[in-house]
């Protein structure tokens, strides 16, 4: 939940040669400034991971923002190898150093429109018109709309021929407000609504997971990610709506440690324990940790999630032993006690 120009961005009639089957679009805020300390902007970790899937899925990616050029993503680390990949490919970090402006892409055809999330999008997304008319139009002409996160408060408010709602009555999903929260403090008072109940408002019908765990919702050629953990698998249900056949991939360690996480919250804890005591250099350990430690933080009075809690960070203490997470432990097993 976390640049330097290399060029211009490709010509325009790179553009125009691709065939509409093998193009994506990314569109991304651009409200960012200062690393999203003074506004904030896109989230880098859910564009660079959905950028991968798609190119290596053999689709032509565009990035697109409302005004174009350079925008701004909020902090993130750079050693993600997914981060890493794309800040050294010159053709990737180009197309987000000069992004092509939402009107530029107006009469162009893709065959998927994929939104990234991040708190920006909260605030400059919803509100273009020229991005309402494309998911429109893309939407219409039988493509695929996807929105990851903070990303689906796009959809709200698109109307198709006819006078119907792009969201009327769909399953969907979106950063959910128990995960606004605890993650959202600074920036959600100044949304407009916030988005689950944005979603809800809208005649959606939403579902979620627990906080941060992944979660994507397929409504025929509507697909939604509730989370920045999500990212790789709504990219991936975008491409399986576009009728096409999935390239094999390795997931990456954030990835293996949610889906642990998933298995843990299942009932299958003693599978859980050994996958990640049999390497755990396979896995995000500080991400497993804190996610219980903010589990704990969240459940309220529910004994049995909080119980799952501490056995999460009970999982990660003998691979990331801080005091912190020792802190964190005594105080879920102090609650759970009073519980009895």
């Amino acid at each position: 939940m976390l640049s330097c120009a290399f060029g211009l961005l490709i010509a325009a009639p790179t553009h125009a040669a691709a065939n509409a089957s093998d193009r994506v679009l990314l569109v991304v805020s651009g409200n960012g400034l200062d690393d999203g300390k003074t506004r904030p902007g896109f989230e880098m970790d859910e564009l660079s991971q959905a950028y991968a899937v798609f190119a290596d899925n053999g689709l032509q990616v565009d990035i697109a923002s409302p005004s174009g050029g350079a925008v701004v993503a909020d902090k993130f680390n750079r050693n993600k190898p997914y981060n890493s990949r794309f800040l050294a490919d010159p053709k990737a970090a180009a197309k987000l150093t000069s992004t092509r402006s939402l009107a530029s892409v107006g009469t162009e055809k893709y065959s998927a429109v994929f939104v990234i999330g991040g708190k920006g999008a909260m605030f400059d997304l919803p509100v273009n018109t020229d991005l309402k008319t494309l998911l429109a139009a893309t939407y219409q002409a039988g493509g695929v709309i996807g929105a990851v996160c903070h990303g689906p408060a796009v959809l709200m408010n698109v109307p198709l021929n006819g006078g119907a709602s792009l969201l009327e009555g769909r399953s969907v999903t979106g950063f959910s407000n128990e995960e606004e929260a605890l993650f959202g403090k600074g920036w959600a008072p100044s949304f407009p609504v916030l988005l689950e109940s944005g979603l809800r408002g809208s005649g959606a019908k939403f579902s979620e997971a627990p906080m941060m765990l992944s979660h994507v919702v397929t409504d025929g050629r509507l697909v939604t990610g509730q989370n920045p953990s999500s990212t790789a698998a709504a990219a991936e249900a975008v491409i399986r709506a576009m009728g096409r056949t999935l390239a094999p991939r390795q997931p990456w360690a954030d990835e293996r440690s949610i889906a642990l996480l998933s298995e843990m919250l299942s009932g299958n804890k003693a599978k859980a324990r050994a996958s990640l005591n049999a390497n755990p250099k396979l896995y995000d350990v500080p991400l497993i940790a804190m996610w219980g430690f903010f589990r704990a933080q969240s459940v309220g009075s529910d004994r049995a999630a909080l119980s799952n809690a501490v056995e999460v960070m009970e999982l990660a203490l003998p691979h990331f032993s801080r005091p912190e997470l020792l802190s964190g432990v005594a105080e879920a097993r102090g609650k759970l006690a009073k519980m009895r």
